[in-house]
Formats: structure tokens, sequence, C-alpha cells
């Protein structure tokens, strides 16, 4: 391959520093496909049971609307948000995290429901603390996990870290009690450590301790046996423990393969507990069908492939934190929705995690949102460096040279990096000036 003469940086079209980025396209389709898929289940699924209590008919939907706008909002701003400001305030996340779930223990803060206490009182609604951690501790993990990468697969107390930080965050669940998110945080810490880079050897052994311990605690405490042994046989207490498991087996049966219609659930009229939200997928596959359940695993499927690929390039172009942050989105949406589909299909035990974006739920859409919000502030700023990169190497090269083929990744970012480093042979002959830089904000929808 020919290289071409270096050419001059102010005979090009743009400058580097007024290359915009834009939102990953598919990733975006699938969030607002599943947010429209979750507003039709909201409303037939709460139906009966707004009867029940004597409610408004919409009484549940116009909540699950409400919540979808604060989320829209927390997503805007995400999507504004420069990363590198976000990562500046990583060891505040940390300690909102902590914050957060000790102020559900102080009267007048918190709130308890159903028994337990997970709930702050923001007056127009109850929030649930342990959401927000969710997104935080994503955000102090990625910051953490890029900044000892090189330490990862040496040292012990490098991996070690991370999972005792976790695991004081569990204790505070623990105590609320919150066994379903408390095992959530630590399977999302477990895969970002791993992705991270952390030693095979090394990592399996806190994830052991770990697995080890959380069975003892599920065991051991007696209303989560009696869930585990009617989660085995829910049949032969259907009126019990195994009443909700039932009731969702048949509502999936009497689905068959293109459902009994919109609307037209027979088990939802039962007002069996949490049926617009931990078992609203019963109802979608019992109305929509196997149809229906496909095309929702198809829309996680690609929220999660657009997730994982989004992480991948950036961490070929060295921008660990944006791609552990993608990767951390992409674990706890994943690992939320697999929880929730298989406590449906009665292959895990019933926990109170909903269906991301199709479940009914106040903080839990909100946060959602905001993770979401970020993950596409990490595709926009991932689209935005390939072009700037892509420009560098034109630089380099030559934009219009025949023959030209396109340098990997990493590579190119070495290329842009020495281009930068050193402007003088392209700059000097002409006596052109050095190039400013300015932050350039991203429009929904990218560049116009």
């Amino acid at each position: 391959m020919t290289l071409a003469k270096p050419i001059d940086v102010p005979t090009q079209a743009t400058r580097l520093d007024a290359i915009e980025g834009r939102y990953d396209r598919w990733l975006l389709g699938a969030v607002l496909s599943l947010v429209v898929f979750g507003i039709v289940m909201v409303t037939s699924a709460s139906l009966g049971l707004a009867d029940v209590m004597g409610v408004g008919e919409f009484y549940f939907v116009q909540r699950h609307l409400f919540a979808l706008a604060l989320g829209g909002a927390l997503a805007w701003v995400a999507m504004n948000l420069e990363l590198k400001t976000v990562e500046r305030y990583q060891g505040l996340a940390l300690l909102a995290c902590f914050v957060a779930l000790l102020l559900v223990f102080i009267p007048g803060f918190g709130v308890r429901v159903n028994g337990a206490k997970r709930w702050l009182n923001f007056v127009v609604l109850n929030f649930q603390a342990v959401e927000a951690v969710k997104l935080l501790m994503i955000i102090w993990m990625a910051s953490y996990l890029a900044r000892r990468r090189d330490e990862l697969a040496q040292s012990w107390v490098a991996i070690l870290k991370p999972f005792l930080v976790v695991g004081g965050l569990v204790i505070l669940l623990l105590a609320q009690p919150d066994f379903g998110s408390s095992a959530l945080l630590m399977a999302i810490t477990a895969g970002m450590v791993f992705l991270g880079g952390a030693s095979l050897a090394r990592f399996f052994t806190p994830v052991l301790i770990g697995g080890i311990g959380f069975v003892g605690i599920a065991v051991l405490e007696p209303y989560r046996l009696a869930r585990i042994t009617s989660f085995r046989e829910p049949f032969e207490d259907p009126f019990g423990g195994g009443y909700q498991l039932v009731q969702a087996l048949i509502a999936i049966g009497r689905g068959g393969f293109d459902g009994v219609g919109l609307g037209a659930s027979v088990q939802k009229l039962q007002a069996f507990p949490e049926v617009h939200t931990d078992f609203i997928f019963s109802v979608l596959a019992e109305e929509l069908g196997f149809l229906g359940v496909c095309a929702v695993l198809a829309l996680y499927a690609v929220l999660l492939w657009r997730a994982f690929s989004v992480g991948l390039r950036c961490m070929a172009l060295r921008r660990q934190f944006a791609g552990l942050v993608a990767f951390g989105v992409g674990l706890s949406i994943g690992i939320q929705a697999t929880v929730s589909i298989g406590v449906n299909l009665g292959l895990l035990p019933t926990k109170g995690l909903t269906l991301p974006l199709i479940s009914s739920g106040g903080s839990s859409v909100m946060m959602t949102c905001a993770m979401l919000g970020v993950l596409l502030r990490v595709s926009y700023e991932l689209d935005r460096s390939e072009r700037q990169v892509q420009r560098a190497r034109g630089e380099l090269r030559g934009i219009d040279e025949p023959g030209d083929t396109v340098l990997p990744a990493a590579l190119v970012a070495a290329q842009a990096v020495a281009a930068r480093a050193k402007p003088e042979p392209m700059t000097a002959a002409r006596g052109s000036s050095r190039i400013e830089t300015a932050r350039i904000e991203p429009t929904l929808g990218g560049p116009r």
C-alpha cells in the first residue's frame, strides 16, 4: 500500500474538533420499541387489578406514563452530559450509594411497604433507593476498573476491593430486606470485573465464596426457603405459596402460538399479585402468544447486542471507562430481564425484579431510562471519536488516494495520536496555525 503525501489541515472540509457524533440508531430503536410494548402491556394487564382496587381503569398506566416522562428527562440529561464529567464525580457516586441505602432506615425518609423498608418518600412518589444505586455503582465500578486495569491480572487487592465495596451495599440491602437486588448487584460486579480484565484464577475465588454465601442466606431464611420450595413444585400448593407461579404458567400456556388477543387475557382478571409488574411477561405471553414473546426477546437481544458492541469498540479505542459503563448497563438490563422472564416461566425462584421498560413501576422505569441515556451518550462519544480518528487518518494518508484501505481501530488511533503530537511536518510549510478545540453539544438524531 502506497502512502499518500501528507495534506494540509486547512484544506480539510471539516475540522477534527467540529465533527459531531451520532446516537446508535439500532439501540435507540430497540429502546423506543420496548417502551411502546410496555405502555400497551401495562394498560392491558392493570385493568382487572384497577377494578378490584376500586381506582380508575387507567390509574396504573397514568402512573407508568408519569414515570416514563421523568425517566425521559433523566435520559435527556444523561445524553447531553460528557462522560469525562460523569467520571470526575465517581467518588461522589459511590458515597451516594451508601447514603441512599442508609436513608431508608431513617424515620421520615424511609417508607415501609409490604414489610420492607426499601423506599424513600419524595411526596409525589416513593422512590426505591436501590434503583439509583445500580447506575451509581456502575459508574464507580467502571472508573475503578479503568484506573486499575493493569493491576487486575496481577493483584488480589485490585480484584477483591470492588467485591468488598459492593458487599457493604449488599449488607444494607439485606437489612431492608432485598435479596433479589443484592444478587443482581453482585452479578453486575462479577461481570464487570471479568470484562475489565481480571485474572481468571483470582476472579473465581470471590465469585465462588459469594455464591456460597448467597445460597446460605437463601436457605437459612424461612420465607426465602418457602419460595424455593414452591418454585420447584408450584402445583402442590396452587392456592398458597405456588399461586403466583401457577397463574403465570396457566397464562403462558393459554397464549399458544399467536395469543388470545390483546386485552383478552383471563388470568389477569384473577388479580394475582404483581400482575402488572413482576408477572407482566405472563400476560404478554397469554395475549400475544409465542410470536409476541419472540418479538420482545428480539428487542432485548438487539439492545444487548448494541450495548456490548459499543463497549467492545470503546475498549478497542482505549476508552476503558466508556466501554465498561456500556458493559455495566448491558449486564444490568440483561440479567434483570433474564431473571424476570425466568421467574415467569418457572425456571427461577420468585424474585422482586421487574421486566425493564415493560413492567409498571416508578423508580425502576425512571432509572432504567437514565441508564439507557448514559449508554446512548457512550454510543454518541464513540461515534464522534471514530469519526475524528478517520479524519486524522485522512490527514496522515490523504483521503482521496486510490487503493487506500481501512486500518484496524487500534492502529488508526495510534496514527491519530502521532499526528496530533507532531503537527509541524503537516503544517509548517504553509505556516498554518494551531487548531483550537471546542466542545460540541449533541442533538438528538445526530448532526444536521
